[in-house]
């Protein structure tokens, strides 16, 4: 089963959830839910999943489930 790893910045308490694409390759997660007992975490890996069309079990946080920095492994 092939995998993909995405770096990941991420913005908690935006106004509103969105995940796109930087110029230099890297993607911007904007995310409502607060930094608070894994709220964000669980919102990123469903924008994710909804985004790349996987099931939120395909995606996992490989590192930096604690910073803004992450990365993300999505199972294709």
């Amino acid at each position: 089963m092939a995998a993909r790893i995405i770096q990941v910045k991420v913005t908690p308490r935006a106004r509103e959830s969105s995940l796109t694409q930087a110029a230099d390759g890297t993607w911007v997660a904007k995310l409502k839910s607060p930094p608070v007992d894994g709220k964000a975490n669980a919102e990123l890996v469903a924008l994710v999943a909804r985004h790349f069309e996987c099931s939120k079990a395909a995606v996992s946080i490989k590192s930096g489930a604690s910073g803004r920095r992450k990365l993300v492994q999505i199972a294709l």
